[in-house]
């Protein structure tokens, strides 16, 4: 199962690379849900070497003090064959065969982090590959020494900012902890064992390492301890036993220090019958092998995992979406695209796929029938005013039979009364078009993107309704004006005939402005009036349809559109003014998605071989 491990070191450094730390969403992070091992340890604890140790090379600065002032994100990757080198993540590419080199650069990264002068710590950690044949797969997190007393250089605040750091890595539930704790002191005083014990209470994922067994004083010896009876851990104690500081002044090579390792554990009678599962290879199977085993009991949570995030990241790809195109001909496409899809949500509206153009019906059988109403023909038909009108046309010749231009006159009169009714109508059912264009620019996704795109896409839309209101009033009050321009002769046509059934033809050449005559006229016109009133009731919304509905269908952008194509690039680009965080969210989160596609399509295939 070692390419299991290998594919997890692999999603890790994606997920660094991406900086998929959970910092800069709420999306979860894979690299949360990876198992890895934290190594725990007091300053001078033998920390550093028992990582040397594992890996089976000399790479990690020395000192006094605090050495490791950021933490070391190690991944060891076993290769079949070949010479041994390193990589590190803020140096691509780069390829170190010299492990002095090694341990130069992580000083120097440090310090270029923290600074040279100080001793301060940073959270902010190095990622170092190394691949070997004589390592095992395995992923280590080599944290800050902790410590009680801040040396000078240091503010007093670093003790709880140490402990504070090395919390964050080991109180994650799917971190393994190393604790590394020096048999030549008291166990109860460890620092290791203390923080180790706040964070995990059962031991259920500690992993208790011994160092120093060699220094401790004659007479005395750590077999309670390893043997889990002095303190006791989930998994069995491993003893390890570093090399001295006069091996690494004399260059004792990582070979001769584990084979004088395993003498030392196969030869001292206190500790012969746990030297199989004693000295720091040991202490790197078992490490692998474990996190082998944990890695195979999450891999069904990881796929869960995976599968709604990438659920989530496809849904806010979507929300953000798509990118601009680079040349014209794409950007124009994209235009139109956009303008077709604001087009047809417009069009929704008025079809009643959503809300909003139910409204236009309510202005034709409620607002305008309710304008006419309100009319008053009746005052306008007053015996007083029809009297007026009636002279008025007569001139100097009185009329011999009907008031014809009497008529006429009062007809024409109360027509035109219609015109503000009409108007108000076209009005209403722009003011309604407009709010629905309105309505489909903020349901128009992809407008949202482009702000000065959704301006001029608005205004243009605007622009038409408002050229197709001209239009619209013109064709409506051109239907008043017919019906005020020619009467229909045949309504009228009936009253020479009430003469004939019986009436007094005096009245309409002597008496022709006695009240009876006038009330009788006014009564006429009125008749004729409300007649006509009808007729535009059905006529004028079907006007209004047919300028204003019917024309925002099918020509809303069409001037919009004919613009866009004597457009060059630069304006075109202009109008497709993307937030740059918006862009460089999407680039973010499309890396983040191909990422987890990808841990996904390989966790499946390791999960199927299983």
């Amino acid at each position: 199962m070692e390419n299991l491990i290998s594919l997890v070191n692999k999603i890790q450094r994606a997920c660094t690379a991406l900086g998929d730390h959970g910092e800069e969403s709420a999306l979860p992070t894979l690299w949360d849900a990876l198992p890895s091992i934290a190594v725990v340890g007091g300053q001078s604890s033998g920390k550093s070497s028992v990582l040397e140790s594992v890996v089976g090379k000399d790479f990690l600065p020395r000192g006094s003090g605090i050495v490791t002032r950021r933490p070391l994100v190690l991944q060891l990757h076993r290769i079949d064959e070949g010479r041994e080198y390193a990589e590190f993540m803020h140096l691509p590419r780069k390829r170190f065969t010299d492990f002095a080199s090694v341990r130069k650069e992580i000083s120097d990264e440090t310090d270029r982090e923290t600074g040279r002068s100080t001793k301060q710590i940073s959270s902010v950690p190095i990622h170092l590959s190394i691949y070997s044949p004589n390592v095992v797969n395995l992923t280590l997190i080599d944290l800050p020494g902790l410590t009680k007393v801040a040396v000078e250089g240091q503010p007093e605040s670093i003790v709880q900012e140490i402990e504070n750091m090395v919390r964050s890595f080991i109180e994650k539930p799917n971190c393994i902890i190393l604790a590394i704790s020096p048999a030549n002191q008291d166990l109860a005083t460890s620092d290791a064992i203390k923080i180790s014990r706040e964070v995990d209470p059962k031991g259920e994922r500690t992993f208790g390492v011994l160092t120093k067994i060699d220094l401790m004083d004659k007479g005395t010896n750590a077999v309670d301890i390893l043997e889990g009876k002095s303190y006791k851990l989930q998994f069995p104690w491993i003893g390890v036993v570093n090399r001295s500081q006069a091996d690494i002044n004399q260059s004792v090579d990582m070979i001769a220090a584990r084979r004088r390792e395993r003498e030392y554990f196969s030869n001292t009678t206190e500790y012969r019958h746990l030297a199989h599962r004693m000295g720091s290879e040991h202490l790197g199977k078992m490490l692998s092998k474990h996190l082998e085993t944990v890695i195979k009991s999450r891999i069904p949570s990881l796929q869960s995992l995976i599968s709604k995030t990438i659920a989530e990241l496809e849904a806010e790809l979507s929300r953000l979406g798509r990118p601009v195109a680079t040349d014209a001909g794409g950007k124009l496409y994209m235009i139109m695209e956009i303008c077709r899809t604001f087009d047809q949500i417009f069009k929704e509206h008025l079809d009643g796929v959503r809300p909003g153009g139910d409204k236009i019906y309510g202005v034709f059988d409620n607002q305008f029938p309710a304008a006419l109403k309100k009319l008053q023909f009746d005052k306008h038909l007053s015996m007083d005013n029809v009297r007026k009108i009636i002279t008025e046309a007569d001139g100097y010749q009185p009329h011999l039979i009907a008031p014809e231009q009497g008529y006429r006159r009062l007809v024409e009169s109360s027509l035109i009364c219609i015109r503000g009714p009409a108007e108000a109508a076209v009005d209403a059912v722009h003011g309604i078009l407009k709010e629905l264009v309105h309505k489909a620019l903020s349901e128009t996704m992809e407008l949202k993107q482009y702000p000065t795109l959704r301006v001029e896409v608005g205004s243009a839309a605007v622009e038409s309704l408002d050229r197709m209101r001209e239009e619209s009033k013109k064709a409506t009050l051109q239907l008043v004006d017919m019906e005020c321009g020619y009467l229909t002769v045949e309504f009228f046509r009936k009253l020479p005939q009430d003469i004939e059934k019986g009436g007094n033809p005096t009245h309409s050449i002597f008496d022709r402005y006695n009240d009876s005559y006038l009330r009788r006229v006014g009564s006429v016109v009125l008749s004729y009036v409300t007649m006509v009133c009808g007729s535009l009731r059905n006529s004028i919304p079907k006007s209004i349809v047919y300028c204003q509905v019917r024309e925002a269908k099918r020509s809303l952008l069409d001037y919009f559109f004919a613009d866009l194509g004597k457009k060059e690039t630069k304006q075109l680009s202009s109008l497709l003014d993307e937030d740059p965080a918006v862009m460089q969210r999407r680039t973010s989160l499309a890396k983040r998605l191909e990422l987890y596609r990808s841990a996904q399509a390989e966790i499946d295939a390791v999960a199927w071989s299983k």
